[in-house]
């Protein structure tokens, strides 16, 4: 997401992790694993030892996460959690386990604020391919999110894209920024969906709902955001008429305070539910389920407390009623 403030956090927590159980079996391979099952699919960030996805989906019933972030460790194009914790660290395989043990499922989220990206470190779409497939594999999944806040090469991460859609048919979106409220995407990331559709990449677009410019009521503002995506989505795919363009349309703000001084409170999360409601979009998510709890009220915008009074899971359990 793009929260830079968080950034050096989760790097910071991912190296006190240190060493990882190398040789621990991947959770299963992608080709048998389910694609994400949930209209609803909060982020995690994976590096941090708590919350437990298990323990979410036993306190909640939440059962779908997006795992952040799947990025280059320090040999180049090779997948690691935060870039420093290898993707068969015990901890994080065993919670993967745990969740799919109750009926859930995750989807590998790449990219985010900081970095090193695999789109950028790996130097061919073979390659980028190769570590697609590594990292889905270490947890059992068939459903990849790329979350694109710095320059990629379009073509490359489209063509390794369109292979594994091909070759595994994994499950594909993108995760991008939004420039303004009547504005929508900034325009490299409509560039980067023009090149998906033109190699026919089958992707669902998934709009950063946070830190953008707006004017009056930010409940609103988030909504104005997505329809002005969704005005984006029918210049790049003209012939899908607006049930289908919907359908490919997902949700996900920041809850609590964000990192340029707007709130996502519960009162603009539940006018965001309403809108996927009225609307069909394809899903909700947020940033993040680290931050779902009312550990600071008053405070600011931190990775792990939303900075606003609230219940623990209190965004988790307005978003899951989310159906489609």
């Amino acid at each position: 997401m793009n929260d830079k403030k968080f950034s050096r956090g989760r790097r910071i927590i991912a190296a006190a992790l240190g060493t990882a159980a190398l040789g621990v079996p991947a959770v299963a391979h992608a080709d048998a694993a389910p694609l994400a099952s949930s209209r609803v699919s909060p982020y995690i960030d994976i590096t941090a030892a708590t919350p437990s996805m298990t323990s979410i989906a036993k306190e909640t019933g939440q059962k779908d996460f997006n795992l952040a972030f799947a990025l280059a460790d320090s040999t180049g194009c090779n997948p690691a959690w935060g870039g420093t914790v290898p993707l068969t660290d015990s901890r994080i395989t065993g919670d993967v386990k745990g969740l799919h043990d109750l009926g859930g499922s995750v989807t590998v989220s790449t990219g985010g604020a900081a970095g090193p990206y695999l789109e950028t470190a790996c130097g061919s779409a073979d390659a980028l391919y190769g570590a697609y497939v590594k990292a889905l594999d270490a947890v059992g999944s068939n459903s990849i999110d790329v979350d694109v806040e710095a320059s990629i090469p379009a073509g490359t991460v489209n063509e390794a894209l369109l292979k594994l859609q091909k070759e595994k048919k994994t499950k594909v979106s993108y995760t991008l920024r939004i420039q303004g409220q009547d504005y929508g995407l900034d325009p490299g990331s409509v560039d980067i969906l023009k090149d998906a559709a033109a190699k026919g990449v089958a992707v669902t677009v998934n709009p950063m709902l946070m830190d953008f410019g707006y004017t009056g009521d930010w409940g609103d503002a988030l909504i104005s955001a997505a329809n002005a995506t969704l005005k984006q989505l029918k210049t790049v795919w003209p012939d899908k008429n607006d049930a289908d363009l919907k359908g490919m349309l997902s949700l996900t703000p920041m809850i609590g305070k964000n990192d340029t001084g707007s709130v996502t409170d519960q009162a603009a999360a539940k006018k965001l539910l309403d809108y996927a409601k009225a609307n069909h979009v394809a899903g909700i998510g947020f940033w993040s389920a680290g931050r779902d709890n009312g550990d600071c009220p008053g405070g600011g915008a931190v990775a792990n407390c939303s900075g606003i009074e609230q219940s623990k899971y209190e965004f988790t359990n307005i978003f899951k009623a989310y159906q489609g």
